[in-house]
């Protein structure tokens, strides 16, 4: 267990902007990781094996994109029992986001809304922290995604140079390649899911995979990660499109547009995804829509409004193979990592 227990530290994060509460942490876990002061946050991994998409996770609870965008603190995130950790969404070229106040809270609902826009350091200085990672290289079991996006000033009809360039960039360094093609902060991304752009988008993928598993003697799994606001028929095309280009999983999902379960609440309105407990069913239908449009086999990771084990289990019996968790983190502390691995090993 961590020597310190978030229900202290929380009171103090959320006394400050969300936004200034998030740099906090983050910069903190970057400066204490490999150092004594990680004992603060560490917990034991839970042991729960299972292989997807060729990848051996060490248990079914990852740390989602979107905390960690510039990987830098991997290692940290890591020591909480994660059994896979995903960074990004990193983009080409660094860029500063959108304008702020750009994170709110929602606490009588455990949600967050979010506008930042893949703020990030660029492709460069993102390989370069992802080296700097020393958790794998010691023989711990850990399973690394790197999540790639466009940059907001690339025209949407470009859009898929920007993502070649990324999978490029992050290839032989990923255990898995997530593809965002889904988050509502930057302009007109979430066409990409429509039928055409899609097919096209990951046909170039698909090919450029080819080229670099050729050259590099290793092939990578690539991951789509799709959006809550879709209906079944959406749901069902997209299905179809990530098995006829080889795509090896997908990722339900990111934040939501809907604001159905949180009218009348303070900062409801304001533009972004919404994440955390309101996202929790829109999540669970598409996971359900996927596997029942993908059949068994086809790896599913579940993400949305986790913010307890039992939600965890859930997601699981929904048809996720294994769940990520990002704002629960936030709401419920570190100790929601072991709470989730356990209460899914449960349902074995």
């Amino acid at each position: 267990m961590s020597l310190i227990p978030y229900a202290l530290v929380r009171p103090f994060l959320f006394g400050m902007d969300p936004e200034a509460a998030h740099d906090f942490t983050m910069n903190t876990l970057a400066k204490g990781q490999g150092t004594p002061l990680q004992l603060a946050w560490s917990a034991p991994m839970v042991h729960d094996p299972i292989t997807l998409a060729g990848l051996p996770f060490p248990n079914r609870v990852g740390m989602a994109a979107g905390l960690d965008k510039n990987a830098r603190c991997i290692d940290a995130l890591a020591a909480m029992g994660f059994g896979f950790v995903e960074v990004g969404t990193v983009t080409p070229k660094g860029q500063p986001g959108n304008p702020k106040p750009r994170m709110f809270r929602l606490p009588a609902a455990q949600g967050l809304i979010n506008r930042l826009g893949f703020n990030n350091d660029g492709l460069e200085a993102f390989i370069a922290n992802v080296k700097k990672s020393t958790v794998r290289a010691q023989g711990k079991p850990l399973l690394l995604g790197l999540n790639i996006g466009k940059n907001a000033a690339t025209p949407i009809e470009d859009a898929t140079n920007d993502y070649l360039i990324c999978l490029e960039g992050v290839y032989p360094h990923a255990d898995y390649v997530t593809v965002n093609i889904s988050s509502p902060n930057t302009k007109n991304l979430r066409a990409l899911q429509s039928d055409e752009a899609l097919d096209a988008l990951l046909g170039a993928i698909a090919a450029k995979r080819e080229t670099l598993a050729a050259a590099q003697g290793r092939r990578v799994p690539i991951f789509v990660k799709i959006a809550p606001d879709l209906d079944e028929a959406q749901v069902q095309v997209i299905a179809a499109t990530l098995q006829r280009h080889g795509m090896d999983g997908v990722i339900a999902t990111n934040t939501t547009l809907s604001r159905e379960a949180v009218q009348g609440l303070p900062h409801a309105e304001e533009a972004g995804g919404l994440s955390g407990a309101p996202a929790f069913e829109a999540s669970n239908q598409v996971i359900r829509q996927l596997r029942a449009a993908l059949g068994p086999g086809y790896p599913i990771i579940g993400v949305g409004g986790i913010m307890s084990g039992e939600d965890a289990a859930a997601k699981i019996r929904a048809g996720a193979d294994v769940v990520q968790i990002y704002s629960g983190l936030i709401y419920a502390g570190p100790g929601l990592v072991s709470d989730a691995a356990k209460a899914i090993r449960a349902l074995r």
